[in-house]
């Protein structure tokens, strides 16, 4: 067992507020790490670091924050495997899935290295007689970010990259489910050339996210979680006068229409519902096949891919397609569940509540468990399982499927799978969900667009990553300017115009 560490000004600093919480080996059930508890003082101190060396930081010109960001992300490849094996080993993902986790937030910040000219102001030359006006982006100050354990790299990369890139400090409050990575993380970019206190890591609970909430300096707050966090961090956040955005709960739906390739559409399923062990804000948990033909012929496809699903460790390398849930708590909570869709009158398909695995009986694994018949009414429909369990509803026609998606509290992510383009285009335009997927299973947008769903599943006015993030991590200033030819006598009392 070992012992992990805040990161404070380039320096990894042991916690001294007496607080611990376990790290788990998912795949062993064995704890093996204690993650240091911040309380408020630590916190506080960290942002005052944070908040010296950020002047300093933003007087950097874009270009040279630039060049550290694209050392950063050679280092990132240098190392990716390495980082991909600590994700694993705490979080139980797949070393593939790992691996993806830690590229997908790469790509964010090799986009952020395109910040001179996602920095660049506005320029009216001649905007009256003599006066020029000219707007100009700047860095907020402190920023910091709450962030989930389903992604411990790649969400972070999403928070920081464009923050530092802006000329902020950031505070990254990582889960206490799964630190490793995000202190990896930090000494990686401290490596690039980053000064030091630029990006500081503070482990922590309810006691520190309070802290963040309520500090003075932080300037804005990022959080990805469950809703009902969201919703508490975006209220408090908002009410101390901090810019906020919060990303909450899904439960995204997929469309399968009749002329649909069904084989395609199995192994979507397959992919999108079952990868990382269902441990997925964007993973497809409801499937909605329009007619019970077409649900016939789904189930038939599903149900011999899913039987076959390959279960275990991460050490076992391609040979397994999800792993274990991140802890016993979690794997509760999804069995609970199942067995409330069984009493519930749904047909359990496949049952994987038994699964054990041979040597790994401790761990957190949850064998694949498909539902046909599931109705609207049903925990097992309303609730985010975050576990591998998918959920067939059978719609009767098109529009009895898209109002499912449409009347749910979610809107984070969907899909229709179709061979009819006037069907994916009326879906596209009528749906309210803020990422949509035709013949795509998980629709979330490259880097250089932006991800953010809607209803409660997120709660702000900007989105993560792409031209949003550059508003959010900074504030407009325009300067109005006359450089008068010759001198005018008296006062002017009217309100400037055009003329």
């Amino acid at each position: 067992m070992y012992e992990l560490t805040h990161y404070i000004n380039g320096a990894h600093v042991k916690g001294t507020s007496g607080r611990f919480t376990d790290v788990f080996n998912p795949a062993t059930g064995e704890i093996q790490a204690k993650t240091p508890l911040a309380s408020k003082a630590e916190l506080d101190a960290a942002v005052a670091i944070a908040a010296a060396a950020q002047p300093a930081w933003a007087a950097v010109n874009p270009q040279r924050r630039a060049r550290v960001l694209m050392k950063f992300v050679d280092l990132l490849n240098r190392d990716l495997d390495k980082l991909a094996e600590a994700l694993s080993r705490e979080h139980g993902k797949t070393f593939p899935d790992a691996k993806g986790d830690v590229i997908r937030g790469l790509e964010v910040v090799e986009y952020c290295i395109g910040a001179p000219q996602m920095l660049k102001g506005e320029y009216t030359d001649s905007a009256s007689a003599g006066i020029d006006i000219y707007s100009m982006r700047q860095a907020l100050g402190v920023s910091a970010g709450i962030t989930p354990f389903n992604f411990p790299a790649m969400i972070p990369m999403w928070m920081f990259a464009p923050a530092i890139a802006c000329g902020n400090a950031f505070i990254l409050k990582p889960s206490e489910r799964d630190p490793s990575v995000p202190l990896m993380l930090a000494e990686l970019f401290e490596e690039a050339g980053l000064p030091k206190g630029i990006l500081q890591v503070v482990n922590g609970d309810k006691e520190s996210v309070d802290a963040i909430l309520d500090n003075e300096t932080i300037q804005s707050i990022g959080f990805v979680g469950s809703t009902p966090i969201a919703e508490y961090i975006y209220g408090r956040g908002c009410a101390n006068g901090k810019r906020v955005q919060c990303f909450g709960g899904a439960k995204n739906h997929m469309i399968i229409m009749p002329d649909a390739d069904m084989d395609q559409v199995a192994d979507a399923l397959i992919g999108a519902g079952y990868g990382a062990a269902g441990e997925r804000c964007m993973a497809i948990s409801i499937a909605v096949p329009v007619g019970d033909e077409t649900a016939d012929r789904l189930i038939a496809k599903l149900t011999p891919r899913v039987e076959s699903l390959k279960i275990g460790p991460y050490t076992a390398g391609d040979d397994v397609d999800f792993g274990p849930v991140v802890t016993a708590a979690a794997k509760e909570r999804v069995l609970g569940l199942v067995d409330s869709g069984v009493a519930a009158g749904a047909d359990l398909v496949v049952d994987g509540r038994d699964f054990k695995l041979q040597g790994y009986e401790d761990g957190f694994f949850v064998g694949a468990c498909l539902f046909d018949n599931v109705t609207a009414d049903m925990e097992i429909y309303k609730q985010e399982i975050f576990g591998p369990v998918l959920a067939v509803v059978r719609a009767q026609s098109y529009e009895a499927a898209i109002g499912l998606a449409m009347d749910n509290e979610y809107g984070n992510g969907t899909a229709i799978f179709t061979r009819d383009g006037d069907t994916a285009r009326n879906f596209a335009n009528r749906i309210n969900v803020g990422m949509v997927g035709v013949n795509v299973p998980i629709p979330v947008p490259l880097a250089y667009h932006t991800f953010g769903g809607w209803k409660k599943s997120a709660f702000g006015d900007l989105n993560q990553h792409g031209p949003d993030a550059f508003r959010f991590y900074t504030r407009t200033k325009t300067v109005t300017a006359r450089w008068p030819s010759g001198t005018k006598e008296g006062a002017d009392f009217s309100i400037p115009t055009m003329e």
